[in-house]
Formats: C-alpha cells, sequence, structure tokens
C-alpha cells in the first residue's frame, strides 16, 4: 500500500507529520513523501524540513494520497503541475485526502465539486467556490475522500482511516502506542470556544480574513 504525502514550500509540519505517524503504521504500508523536485522541503517557519524522496512524476498510482495545508498552498493553488497531478492520481486512489488547507488544492483540482469537506475554519468559505459544502466536523469523510480540519486534526483523520483500512482494534493500539490522549490546558480550540477577542484578532490576520 503506497501512501504519498505531498510536500510544497510552506507546508505546515503537523499536517503532514502527525497523519504520518499515523497511517505509516498500517501493516504493509509504504509512507513517501514527495514534491515536484527532490530533495528538502522548507515548513512554513522555515525552520524544519522534510525530504521528498520521490518526485510527483515517480508516483503515478499511490493508493493513498494526503495533501498537507499551510501558507504555501496559496500559490499551489495555480500550479498546474500540482493540480494535473492530483486530478491523475485521484482517478486510481483508493484514499484522497487532505488537512487543513490542504482541501483548498484538493477543491482547486475539482475533486470536492458537490461533496462535504472541511479544512481550517478561516478557510471553510474558500470550499464553497470550488463547489464544495463546508463543514464544521473535525474529519469529514464524503466516499472517498477524507478530509481534516485545522492541523492537528490530521491526527484524528488518519485515526479515522486506519479504523476503515485496518479495523478499530488496529487504530485503537496506534491510538495508545502514539499515547494520543488530548487534555488541553485551555478551551480555546475552535473558534466556537475561544474568546471572541481572539477569534476575531485571529481572523483578521489570515489571509482568508474577511
Amino acid at each position: 500500500m503506497q501512501i504519498a504525502i505531498v510536500l510544497y514550500d510552506q507546508f505546515t509540519a503537523l499536517d503532514a507529520v502527525g497523519p504520518y505517524d499515523v497511517l505509516s503504521r498500517l501493516p504493509g504500508a509504504e509512507t513517501v513523501f514527495v514534491a515536484e523536485q527532490l530533495g528538502p522541503v522548507r515548513n512554513d517557519s522555515g525552520s524544519l524540513a522534510l525530504v521528498a524522496d520521490r518526485t510527483l512524476a515517480e508516483m503515478p498510482h499511490p493508493d493513498i494520497v494526503l495533501v498537507p495545508g499551510g501558507p504555501g498552498q496559496t500559490p499551489q493553488m495555480d500550479n498546474a503541475r500540482l493540480l494535473d497531478w492530483l486530478r491523475a492520481v485521484d482517478a486510481t486512489s483508493t484514499w484522497t485526502t487532505s488537512v487543513c488547507t490542504g482541501s483548498l488544492l484538493l477543491a482547486a483540482a475539482g475533486l470536492l465539486r458537490g461533496r462535504r469537506a472541511t479544512s481550517h475554519w478561516t478557510a471553510l468559505d474558500e470550499l464553497t467556490r470550488f463547489g464544495a459544502e463546508p463543514t464544521h466536523d473535525r474529519v469529514v469523510t464524503d466516499g472517498k475522500y477524507v478530509t481534516a480540519a485545522g492541523v492537528s486534526a490530521g491526527i484524528d483523520m488518519g485515526l479515522t482511516l486506519s479504523g476503515r483500512i485496518a479495523g478499530d482494534t488496529h487504530a485503537e493500539i496506534v491510538q495508545l502506542l502514539i499515547e494520543y490522549d488530548p487534555q488541553p490546558p485551555y478551551d480555546a480550540g475552535s473558534p466556537r470556544k475561544a474568546p471572541a477577542e481572539i477569534v476575531e484578532k485571529f481572523r483578521a490576520a489570515s489571509r482568508f480574513g474577511e
């Protein structure tokens, strides 16, 4: 089972690494970071690089496609090479997935038209531009398309997909192994819970701010 995790300049690290740490534990999984060019790809702060071991062209038929989000997603919306690759691999993939604003790239490729999907809360309305139906759910499954909300939701998506592929017991074992038992010290993890002034400040600073 080939799992292709897409990298591009200024991706958000946890969007890629969170699901990687879960999905790479699937039986028979070959998890590969892919990009337009081989070599290191820097995250959104520039302080961390993941290495693309294969180019997009070298991964024509992955079983699972995963697209992370991040500030670098915006210029990728006009990257015909990446969007064409997403359309091509989607034709044969078993699962096509995203984390955070990675769903906007799936949408821009025309893969989410008429489907329910989620994204980072600041970007949800952008999905409607491409004919998708945005939802605030943390993980959304519509057919073979699985989208996750912002950043940390990628771990939830990985566990959800692991359960679908390898069964609930496997997913529970992985959850225990990574000790994924969130108990945050604050209850501000969504715009419906965070103080209004923080929400508005972040929305105004967001590239998707109104």
